[in-house]
């Protein structure tokens, strides 16, 4: 009994700095997307008044939307057979991966009309061109585990 409760724990408590290097790591990549966000967008002191906080709202928007989606664990990866399923329950699940596709379009939408209308399109433009560099430059720094200095 005594060691299933030292190795409960230390299950645990593995979980629990796994939990944490992901925050972490979280962490560390959104300031490394605002640092390069900054960089590239080249924003006037008056743009950066208007540009963050909406961009902030905007990240908020996303991450609760990507909770509400981890906390109803209704994806397809989560999924392992398929077959084992009924034809209602197989529905279900691509309706309401469909429906959370387009909550995050609508969210898209939306911060895409409240910065064209703020700021100059070009600027817009730079941002979407910026989140989809972003993107590379994460995946070459994070290849294989490793990070680039």
């Amino acid at each position: 009994m005594k060691n299933l409760l030292i190795s409960a724990l230390l299950i645990c408590l593995s979980q629990f700095a796994s939990g944490q290097r992901h925050q972490e790591g979280n962490k560390e990549i959104e300031s490394y997307k605002v640092a390069y966000l900054t960089n590239k967008l080249e924003l006037t002191p008056e743009e950066s008044k208007i540009f963050w906080p909406i961009y902030e709202n905007w990240q908020k928007e996303q991450a609760a939307l990507r909770l509400e989606r981890a906390q109803k664990m209704i994806s397809f990866r989560k999924i392992t057979e398929i077959e084992d399923l009924s034809d209602s329950q197989v529905e279900s699940l691509i309706s309401n991966e469909l429906n959370f596709k387009q909550k995050a379009l609508n969210i898209e939408k939306k911060y895409y009309a409240q910065l064209k209308s703020s700021l100059p399109i070009k600027v817009v433009g730079k941002y979407y061109r910026a989140q989809e560099t972003f993107k590379k430059e994460l995946l070459n720094r994070y290849r294989d585990g490793r990070k680039k200095d």
